[in-house]
């Protein structure tokens, strides 16, 4: 008769208790939004700018196709602030965006 072992939690969970107790699941969360980028700006700001990185104060840098790109959406920018942080649940994932030329 073998012993049995006790069974481990699932993978999931466990990165999700490391993430939290780490004090790294906010920045996680903060960084989703970068996968979710095209979705959140749309197909034609997409097409034109990368984003890069977030700080933990919530700056996102992106990196943009051309100088009258940047122009423009530093203009649009408060508008894609609230449709980056539309997601209602208090983080407040992006404070501003800083727009830097692609190179």
């Amino acid at each position: 008769m073998t012993a049995r072992r006790p069974r481990g939690k699932p993978i999931g969970e466990a990165v999700s208790s490391f993430l939290e107790k780490s004090g790294l699941a906010d920045r996680v969360h903060q960084a989703g939004i970068i996968p979710e980028w095209p979705a959140l700006v749309g197909p034609q700001i997409a097409s034109v700018t990368e984003p890069v990185a977030i700080a933990r104060d919530g700056t996102l840098f992106v990196d943009v196709r051309t100088n009258a790109w940047m122009t423009e959406l530093s203009l649009l920018e408060p508008q894609l602030l609230r449709s980056l942080n539309v997601s209602g649940d208090g983080r407040g994932r992006v404070a501003r965006i800083h727009w830097r030329l692609m190179r």
